[in-house]
């Protein structure tokens, strides 16, 4: 929590403060009718969207524990959603494993490898740090295309899926299921990282983060958060992995590349860093603006997106949560005088 929510939330008697969070609570609970709502209203297409953007958030909210709560720079997260994916299509593809199991699958295996890699990089800090995990992100996809393991991973090829339909008869084609499977998977994950945060675990990711000499002084022990850290996140990118493999139906060494991790990185902070919500709106960023971008100029997209990133970055340097607590801390402040 910030300085600015900090002093509201000191400043504020009980009452307004419980009012407050009936609002927040009110306001959640509206969203997610609307979300549910969505599948009847919007097209194919766009669905698939969301569906992704979806996907992408619980990627997001990984990455924004590592980097946003606990100060770790990481360009190397699309190296664990290239692992999560093909977890999951290697399960599904060869042993026919349900895709919902291939889930927790996934979880297990990127955050194992998340936390061992987390060991090493113990030793490192700040632009190091980034450095190694972009070596990671770099070397992945082609290890994906080594001979030896081509029968598994299908090589430059890749390994293609079967779109799964609606269980037990449900009066919903494979768009609209699917689409209701990542909104769940978002809400658990969500609900999980905001529980995970607000205990133990969170302040002292945090207070590693903001001093970790006087974190140590307090006895955390700063190796095993930090290793922690990397573990947890690497498991949400890599269910995020998992979920996107079901939703896009494929997987190739090439589309895990190191603009991913870029991506990824672009999102948490555009969405705003160490923001639970943050990690909705940087995913909604980078699904969407490319889109945007290219319909404004098939000439010159990613100049356009270029632009869209200073803009933000001018207008929003605390992202656009940050920009939404600023905005609704000074209305209070109105409204109270």
């Amino acid at each position: 929590m910030d300085s600015v929510e900090t002093a509201s939330a000191t400043a504020a008697p009980t009452p307004w403060r419980a009012l407050l969070a009936d609002r927040r609570a009110l306001l959640i609970a509206a969203l997610i009718v609307l979300a549910l709502l969505l599948p009847f209203a919007a097209s194919s297409y766009r669905l698939f969207q969301f569906t992704l953007a979806y996907t992408y958030a619980v990627a997001l909210l990984g990455l924004n524990l590592l980097t946003g709560y606990n100060g770790q720079i990481s360009l190397g997260h699309g190296a664990f959603y290239a692992i999560g994916a093909y977890t999951a299509a290697i399960l599904m593809h060869h042993w026919q494993v349900p895709y919902l199991l291939t889930l927790p699958a996934a979880a297990l295996i990127c955050g194992a490898a998340g936390f061992l890699f987390g060991l090493p990089a113990l030793r490192l800090e700040g632009l190091y740090l980034a450095l190694a995990t972009f070596a990671l992100g770099l070397a992945v996809p082609q290890l994906l295309k080594y001979r030896p393991i081509e029968h598994w991973t299908g090589g430059v090829q890749g390994i293609v899926l079967t779109k799964p339909g609606a269980p037990f008869g449900l009066p919903l084609d494979s768009d609209q299921w699917l689409y209701y499977v990542a909104l769940a998977v978002l809400l658990v994950m969500f609900w999980a990282g905001h529980n995970l945060l607000r205990g133990r675990v969170g302040r002292a990711l945090v207070a590693i983060r903001d001093h970790h000499i006087a974190a140590e002084t307090m006895g955390i022990n700063t190796a095993l958060f930090k290793s922690l850290a990397f573990g947890v996140s690497a498991l949400y990118t890599g269910v995020a992995g998992a979920l996107g493999a079901v939703v896009v139906q494929f997987v190739a060494p090439d589309s895990f590349n190191i603009f991913v991790s870029i991506s990824f990185l672009v999102g948490v902070v555009v969405g705003g860093l160490a923001s639970i919500s943050g990690a909705l709106y940087g995913a909604f960023f980078i699904q969407f603006i490319p889109n945007v971008a290219e319909e404004i100029s098939k000439a010159a997209p990613w100049a356009i997106y270029g632009i869209f990133l200073i803009l933000c970055m001018y207008v929003m340097p605390s992202g656009l949560a940050g920009l939404i607590r600023i905005a609704a801390y000074r209305w209070r402040r109105l409204r109270a005088r």
